[in-house]
């Protein structure tokens, strides 16, 4: 969790891993379009052709956040907010 772009980027270059999240910890999970694997031996897909290129290239995904909205919505205890998560499930 950082507001200071230069940390931020520093950790994202100098840091081998799969993907990531700026000041969050799973909402890049929650982004069916983002990729989502390691690197490594957790990292090795197919290979041949197109598949080939793509196991051996790694997109690293990152999601930023800024630090001045975190709604409490997201967390537990989630007694009494399933109507409203199930409507932006719904239509979001």
């Amino acid at each position: 969790f950082t507001s200071n772009h230069t940390f931020a980027k520093k950790m994202i270059t100098n840091y081998s891993f799969g993907g990531g999240a700026i000041n969050d910890t799973v909402i890049q999970f929650a982004n069916p379009k983002l990729p989502f694997g390691g690197v490594g031996n957790s990292g090795h897909g197919a290979y041949h052709g197109k598949h080939t290129f793509y196991t051996f290239s790694h997109k690293k995904p990152i999601v930023k956040k800024g630090t001045w909205l975190d709604l409490p919505l997201r967390y537990a205890p989630y007694k009494g907010k399933t109507k409203l998560i199930k409507f932006f499930m719904k239509y979001f």
